[in-house]
């Protein structure tokens, strides 16, 4: 009986290490392309640090790439111990894919060729932010070993951050006259109302994406 178990659970575990080498491996990409990013828009000097790094972290790309970092590292370790990851973890795992594919879309829809403020864009950064990243989350996110089906209640832990940024990002725009996407901003043709009309497709990408997910999560269930 115990052979058989044994035998039963060896490629549960061969997949999850595979999952946790792929996870850390995009970690470690991601997390280059924005340091390298970073380092890039830091040689042109700045002349008001503080303003450049809040500037820097307020691009909806920098802080979803970032969580990317985070969860996926975190997932790595989780799964390469061969635990079994709580629910709450998918649903953070799950929000996380929702906001770099948002990311991967709207870019590609909206902003490609469109350099960041920070003086300039780095190249090889930008696909991994904005394509590769993306991609590359989404392929994790299916072949995730023991993915757990969400109920449709995430949409709604999905919108708070996208909420709490969009309010921030105008908010700050009107104080400090900055904002990260052009799109964000209201000196733009339609002003606040050409504004919103972006942020409620920006909305509808983000709750169509969580739903995609969080659909296909039901359909699939759990991965033994």
């Amino acid at each position: 009986m115990t052979s058989t178990k044994s035998a039963a659970r060896a490629p549960v575990v061969s997949v999850g290490r595979r999952f946790a080498v792929c996870a850390a491996s995009a970690a470690v990409l991601i997390a280059a392309a924005v340091i390298g990013q970073l380092v890039f828009s830091l040689s042109f000097e700045p002349d008001e640090p503080l303003f450049f790094f809040t500037n820097f972290f307020s691009f909806f790309t920098i802080l979803s790439n970032v969580l990317a970092v985070i969860v996926l590292t975190a997932s790595a370790v989780v799964i390469s111990l061969g635990k079994r990851p709580p629910l709450w973890f998918w649903a953070v795992f799950t929000a996380m894919s929702t906001y770099m594919v948002t990311t991967g879309i709207v870019y590609n829809a909206l902003l490609r060729g469109v350099s960041l403020d920070q003086e300039s864009t780095l190249g090889w950064s930008n696909e991994v932010l904005h394509l590769i990243g993306p991609l590359f989350v989404a392929a994790l996110w299916w072949f995730a070993p023991a993915r757990a089906g969400l109920s449709w209640r995430h949409l709604r832990l999905a919108a708070v951050f996208p909420l709490a940024w969009g309010v921030y990002t105008v908010l700050r725009g009107v104080v400090v006259g900055w904002y990260p996407y052009p799109f964000m901003n209201p000196a733009q043709p339609g002003g606040y109302g050409a504004v919103l009309g972006y942020m409620a497709a920006i909305a509808a990408v983000i709750i169509g994406v969580d739903a995609l997910l969080v659909g296909l999560s039901r359909r699939t269930r759990e991965r033994a």
